[in-house]
């Protein structure tokens, strides 16, 4: 865990980060119902804050420290220092959940159970290129998606939204990205 917090701290203090909030969350917040919202590897709180301003009571977790500190303090806005390979989510305790530009596959089940009934689901990170020509891709594949992954992986909610698009990531760098929007049934 302290190499993987060392990791992301070094990241969040000299890699460009985006701030502004998501594009996926503007655009489909008003689908969800007012209540308690989960902001999974939230960073420096682009879309915590966002939530916070329209209404929602978050539990915004990530592993970093110093993303953490540039979380504004608010009362809706509770911060929480977490290694996501080992929190647990509360079962039925979400209306909604946000994680943008993150990947565990071992957190799928755990949304999915974290979610209430009616709760909605917005996710939106990398997904692998069909041929991989000039895109940006990581080395490691477990960091990004494989084609339609989403789909099977969350059969058991409503979606809402599916999409597989070109990007440009903050180093001017072509990427490819999953955009997901579902609901508890």
């Amino acid at each position: 865990m302290y190499e993987d917090k060392a990791r992301w701290n070094e990241k969040y203090l000299n890699k460009p980060m985006p701030d502004e909030v998501s594009e996926i969350v503007k655009k489909n917040l008003h689908l969800a119902r007012k209540g308690r919202a989960l902001d999974i590897a939230c960073g420096m709180g682009r879309n915590t804050h966002y939530l916070a301003h329209h209404g929602f009571e978050i539990d915004a977790v990530d592993l970093s420290d110093f993303a953490l500190s540039k979380v504004k303090a608010m009362d809706a806005i509770h911060k929480i220092e977490a290694d996501l390979d080992n929190y647990e989510f509360q079962c039925d305790a979400y209306d909604l959940i946000v994680k943008i530009n993150y990947l565990d596959r071992n957190m799928f089940p755990k949304i999915i159970k974290a979610l209430k009934k009616g709760g909605l689901f917005i996710y939106e990170t990398f997904v692998e290129t069909a041929t991989g020509e000039g895109y940006h891709n990581p080395t490691n594949p477990d960091f990004h998606l494989k084609i339609e992954e989403l789909l099977q992986a969350f059969e058991a909610l409503e979606i809402i939204s599916y999409q597989e698009k070109d990007a440009v990531n903050l180093r001017g760098e072509k990427v490819r990205i999953a955009s997901f929007v579902a609901r508890k049934k």
